[in-house]
């Protein structure tokens, strides 16, 4: 694994975008973020940089979502909402879905597989879309 502190000067912008924000961004936002900032920087490298920080276990994928694969650098356990009109990503306490402490366990045996991780995301309207 890669230490952070080793980041070239583009990588080091893209993570600090990444982890200034809790929208959720995609490569597109984060690119269209950090173009004027940085010259030469190309959407393709965006997208490699993120992915670099999904294999460093810095970031994490949240999902696809209208087209677009949305990242989260707060990669502590949270589950996420999604609003299906606006697709606004909204991270949740961790004690609105507290797991069970034998769910893996209990996964595995049932079904015989291998448990590394999960993810929970709820879907609905966000308060502006629900006019609430």
């Amino acid at each position: 694994m890669q230490n952070k502190r080793n980041f070239s000067a583009k990588r080091e912008a893209i993570f600090q975008e990444l982890a200034a924000t809790d929208t959720h961004p995609s490569a597109e936002w984060v690119y269209e973020r950090l173009k004027e900032k940085i010259p030469g920087l190309s959407l393709g490298t965006v997208y490699r940089n993120l992915s670099v920080f999904k294999e460093m276990g810095i970031a994490r994928s949240v999902g696809i979502f209208n087209g677009q694969e949305r990242f989260d650098a707060n990669v502590s356990y949270h589950p996420h909402f999604v609003c299906k009109t606006c697709f606004r990503i909204i991270d949740l306490p961790k004690g609105f879905y507290p797991p069970e402490k034998n769910l893996y366990r209990m996964i595995e045996r049932d079904c015989g597989v291998s448990v590394d991780d999960h993810a929970v995301t709820f879907y609905g309207l966000c308060h502006e879309c629900n006019g609430i």
